[in-house]
């Protein structure tokens, strides 16, 4: 018989990843920080466990959008109050925190429950190109995306 080999907590090797989001697409970075985030892209993937690795983003107010979504993507949140709907547009979003953007984009790829929170605190997202990480010694992740100019 058989037997399927499940990874125990000491056993997975987690890493630390920096990822420069300058001029990539919104889309294409966040699928690939899920992937990474998840551990899809290890042998020892397993669906129900954490057994990913720890992603740095830097430089997000430099990430891009295609068509017309820098003005008509929009961002909404609720204070859970009568009338506390607030919406902003992308452009609006991204000069008051960029942050957010990739963070929302990168949580919506994630599963939809205990595991996808223990999963989104491991993605760290930082405006400028300075980040706090440099003990944990990260790896640069490149991520093959389509360049800005190209359609």
């Amino acid at each position: 018989m058989t037997k399927t080999y499940v990874p125990s907590q000491s056993t997975i090797d987690r890493q630390w990843y920096v990822v420069d989001a300058s001029g990539q697409r919104l889309g294409r970075l966040a699928s690939e920080i899920a992937k990474t985030l998840r551990g899809k892209n290890k042998p020892t993937f397993t669906p129900n466990l954490d057994t990913g690795d720890f992603v740095v983003v830097v430089n997000a107010e430099k990430v891009v959008v295609t068509g017309k979504k820098r003005d008509e993507k929009l961002y909404r949140r609720h204070s859970g109050r009568p009338g506390g709907m607030k919406s902003e547009t992308f452009a609006q979003l991204q000069a008051r925190n960029p942050e957010r953007i990739i963070e929302q984009a990168v949580k919506g790829m994630l599963p939809k429950n205990a595991l996808g929170r223990q999963l989104f605190t491991k993605l760290k997202v930082y405006a400028g190109s300075e980040h706090p990480h440099d003990a944990q010694k990260p790896q640069t992740l490149t991520i093959e995306t389509i360049p800005e100019g190209d359609k």
